[in-house]
C-alpha cells in the first residue's frame, strides 16, 4: 500500500514538472498551428486521462495523481519561461496561475478517472474511451466560433482539423474494438457539448 502511494507521489511529481516545462518548450519553438497544441486545455486534460490509463489503479488514486500532475504541472510552465526568457516568477503564483490549478483539479478528476475507466468493461470502457475525443471536439468546436474573429491567429481551420483528428486517433488507440470505437465515437459527441457548455459558464 505505501509502495503504491509513492509510486502515485513519484509519478505525479515528475509528470508534472516534465508536462509545464516540456508544454513552454513546445510553444516556443514549435511552428503554428502546431504550437497551438501547448496552449490547449484538451492536450492537458490528454495528459490526466493518460496518467490515470497507465496507472493501472482505482477510481481515488487517479483522480489524485492526476490532479498533482495538473497543479504542479501550471507552475513548472511559469519557472520554465522564467528560465529559458526572463519572465517574471512570481506570475507562477499569481490569482491566475492558482486559477488555472484549480480547473486542473476539476479536469483531473474526471480525464484521470477516465483513464481508469477506459480499462474496465462494457460501458464504462466506451465512457472512458470517449472523453479523450470529447475534449478535443469541443475545442475543435470552440475554435470553428473563432474562424471569422480578427483577434485571432489566420488559419484557425488548421487548429479545428488538428483537434478533430487527434480526437479520432485517441479513440482509435484506446478502443478495443470496431464496435467499441464507434460507440465511443458516437458517445463523444454529447459529451463534447457537456465540455462546451461548461467552458461557455465558468469564462
Amino acid at each position: 500500500m505505501q509502495r503504491d502511494h509513492l509510486k502515485v507521489g513519484l509519478t505525479a511529481l515528475v509528470g508534472g514538472l516534465l508536462l509545464g516545462s516540456l508544454d513552454f518548450v513546445w510553444i516556443k519553438w514549435m511552428p503554428y498551428p502546431f504550437a497551438e497544441l501547448g496552449n490547449s486545455t484538451a492536450t492537458w486534460a490528454l495528459a490526466a486521462f493518460l496518467y490515470g490509463y497507465w496507472l493501472r489503479t482505482g477510481w481515488t488514486r487517479a483522480a489524485i495523481g492526476a490532479s498533482v500532475l495538473l497543479v504542479i504541472a501550471v507552475p513548472a510552465y511559469y519557472v520554465t519561461a522564467t528560465l529559458i526568457q526572463s519572465d517574471e516568477l512570481s506570475v507562477a503564483w499569481s490569482p491566475t496561475s492558482l486559477l488555472w490549478m484549480v480547473f486542473g483539479v476539476l479536469a483531473s478528476v474526471v480525464f484521470g478517472i477516465g483513464g481508469t475507466l477506459a480499462r474496465e468493461p462494457g460501458w464504462r470502457h466506451i465512457v472512458g474511451t470517449a472523453l479523450p475525443a470529447a475534449v478535443f471536439f469541443e475545442e475543435a468546436a470552440r475554435f470553428v466560433g473563432r474562424l471569422d474573429d480578427p483577434s485571432y491567429e489566420p488559419g484557425s481551420g488548421w487548429n479545428v482539423m488538428i483537434d478533430v483528428a487527434l480526437g479520432i486517433l485517441a479513440v482509435v488507440l484506446v478502443g478495443r474494438s470496431n464496435r467499441n470505437r464507434a460507440l465511443a465515437l458516437a458517445a463523444a459527441l454529447p459529451l463534447a457539448a457537456l465540455i462546451y457548455l461548461a467552458f461557455a459558464l465558468v469564462s
